[in-house]
């Protein structure tokens, strides 16, 4: 195989034995690059692990690997676990970091870990575990991180060189291998020229129609529709549902492959499935969140056939899923970032934008903005295609189980592990004194809450060390009993309960007298936390349970079929099949607290068993697919 520049670059200082960054743009190919970490330790008889931000990256990973190293490639998601011992083995950054702190002794045989999307570092809810992998990363492992351009790419290997005092080679590459070319609808024109935006006058608003009818003559699909709402995502899929872009073979052949596909993973009977087929039949679909996984599945499988010409989707489809098209339309440059909506930031932009320009294909691709003066002004739009990409910031916010791990490995001694942080790293004197005190005034909480007592953990805080992020909440509902006494409804309740996170005026549905029993013990022992952290100083506070999800667990633990337990909420489908698997990897982190008693752990066992079937058995679909 020809490498290009950048990849042979990175492949040479692998060969040497070095570590390595890469910031490439989306698309380059940095893949080939894990790709020949993989090869070189399965000929070798090495061990390799390769961390993706998000469960849906990870399983496509597993699927395309397994298809070119076979039996040699295992996955560990959580919910997930095929092939644990493999010697590639795919996983999570949440899972590697438990790893390191739990049972650090299983990772000896893994000489290499790939992190990819290494920008995720500085995702606010997330960054976190990818900044503890690198703290705690142990000294026999090398590194590969993939990330998307980021200008600050050398500040982190010098940072990751300086903690594990061994060099970390930086390789970046600028130039795409499919140069992009940007349009704007303004005023329902298409133009190519930013400047011209400010001389159209007039008060035409922007068409579907109208930039659809200019692809279809430019000869521009596939195309990736990108949109920062489910509801719109669909609502503007079924503005083209009068529009047929497929002739009768293709028809014929998408018909075909859509059905075996809703046959294969057990869509036939699905509501969603059979309302998406009238628009599929015509070459167009969406992707979301809210859609069931399997579904999801079928829509990419669909996309990489090249048979959908136009899929609207929102962003998750251009983190690390390898799914190129001619083109990229953006709906807005505008989207929600956590608590307010802003203009994008100029690498997500690029995330997304990369996805235009198939390599071997095309000779360049293609980005749309479609550009409404009342959301964005001129200098907005300028400084978002032409801006330099932000820096990557840290976002440590130590949880309270890492830091049991750490207190009973290392003692007090724990406060000497934040300078080799990436915030310590980046930060003035007054932000790390505030982060340290912030470790600081957790330290103290969890001593004076009794999860450490002298200078060893008790049983509660054996117990919080398992539950990542949910530490608090299920400790104190542990020591007070609680839990030994819920059977498996209760247990199935309250783990999507603690999980569970309701969208802006959701409706909280009629529960059963079981359930707000459930509810009023969380609330009494959640009201302590908070004041307890107010006290302390401790931001964010801990997440609060939400119980919107009760009756729809109630009902499917009763072994209710999937559809019927729709009419109990109204979260999206795919929303609570997610929940309903984060639930499962809560309990099995119950599971794994060996202070829980035998009784606990028969029920726990049971009630994952009930929850995790059907269209909720994360395995069954990678192994089905």
């Amino acid at each position: 195989m020809k490498y290009d520049r950048f990849q042979q670059e990175a492949i040479d200082h692998i060969n040497q034995g070095c570590s390595v960054i890469v910031s490439a743009p989306t698309g380059a190919g940095k893949t080939a690059i894990a790709e020949h970490v993989i090869t070189s330790c399965i000929n070798s008889n090495l061990g390799v692990i390769y961390t993706a931000p998000i469960k849906a990256l990870s399983n496509q990973k597993f699927r395309d690997f397994q298809g070119q190293y076979g039996d040699h490639v295992g996955i560990l998601t959580g919910d997930v676990s095929l092939n644990p011992d493999a010697p590639v083995l795919i996983m999570t950054t949440e899972i590697f970091r438990n790893k390191i702190l739990d049972s650090p002794g299983s990772l000896e045989k893994y000489t290499w870990i790939i992190f990819d999307e290494v920008h995720y570092i500085d995702n606010p809810e997330r960054g976190t575990v990818w900044e503890e992998s690198f703290i705690f990363l142990p000294q026999h492992m090398k590194v590969l991180c993939l990330s998307a351009t980021i200008p600050n790419i050398s500040q982190l290997a010098e940072w990751i060189a300086r903690i594990h005092n061994k060099p970390v080679k930086v390789v970046i590459e600028d130039k795409r291998p499919v140069p992009l070319h940007f349009y704007f609808q303004f005023q329902n024109e298409v133009i190519d020229n930013m400047n011209a935006l400010k001389r159209l006058a007039g008060g035409r608003p922007n068409k579907l129609m109208g930039i659809i009818s200019y692809l279809r003559q430019q000869e521009g699909f596939p195309c990736i529709y990108f949109v920062f709402g489910r509801k719109r995502a669909e609502e503007l899929a079924s503005e083209l549902y009068g529009t047929d872009f497929l002739n009768s073979r293709e028809r014929a052949q998408i018909t075909a492959l859509y059905e075996s596909l809703c046959e294969r993973f057990d869509l036939k009977n699905e509501q969603s499935a059979a309302e998406l087929s009238a628009l599929v039949k015509r070459g167009v679909a969406y992707h979301h969140a809210g859609m069931l996984p399997t579904l999801k599945e079928v829509i990419e499988r669909l996309f990489t056939s090249r048979l959908l010409k136009v899929i609207f989707t929102t962003e998750t489809f251009a983190l690390g899923i390898n799914m190129p098209s001619r083109s990229v339309i953006f709906d807005d440059l505008r989207k929600f970032y956590g608590r307010y909506v802003r203009t994008l930031k100029t690498r997500d932009f690029y995330q997304m934008a990369g996805r235009a320009g198939r390599r071997g294909m095309d000779k360049e691709g293609f980005v749309y903005c479609r550009i409404n003066p009342f959301r964005i002004n001129f200098d907005e739009v300028r400084r978002v295609i032409y801006g330099q990409p932000e820096e990557v910031r840290s976002q440590l916010n130590t949880s309270y189980a890492t830091l049991l791990n750490l207190y009973e490995k290392h003692k007090d001694a724990l406060f000497e592990i934040y300078p080799l942080s990436l915030h310590y790293f980046q930060s003035k004197k007054q932000e790390q004194r505030e982060a340290l005190r912030l470790l600081e005034a957790k330290l103290n909480l969890l001593k004076s809450l009794g999860y450490i007592q002298g200078d060893t953990l008790t049983q509660k805080g054996q117990f919080a060390k398992s539950v990542y992020g949910y530490e608090l909440i299920l400790a104190e509902l542990y020591e007070e009993k609680i839990l030994e006494q819920l059977d498996e409804f209760g247990l199935g309740i309250l783990a999507s309960a603690v999980v569970f996170e309701p969208r802006k005026n959701q409706h909280m549905p009629t529960r059963s007298k079981a359930s707000q029993r459930i509810e009023r013990a969380c609330q009494e022992v959640y009201a302590r936390i908070k004041q307890v952290e107010l006290k302390y100083r401790i931001y964010p506070s801990s997440k609060q349970p939400y119980f919107h999800l009760s009756t729809c667990m109630e009902a499917w633990l009763r072994g209710t079929a999937f559809e019927k337990i729709l009419r109990f909420t109204d979260t999206d489908e795919g929303e609570i099949v997610r929940y309903f698997r984060m639930s499962v990897q809560i309990l099995r982190e119950i599971l794994d607290a060996q202070v829980a008693s035998q009784v606990l752990r028969e029920r726990v066992k049971e009630t994952t068993r009930v929850i995790n079937r059907g269209i909720v058995d994360a395995e069954k679909q990678l192994r089905e697919g």
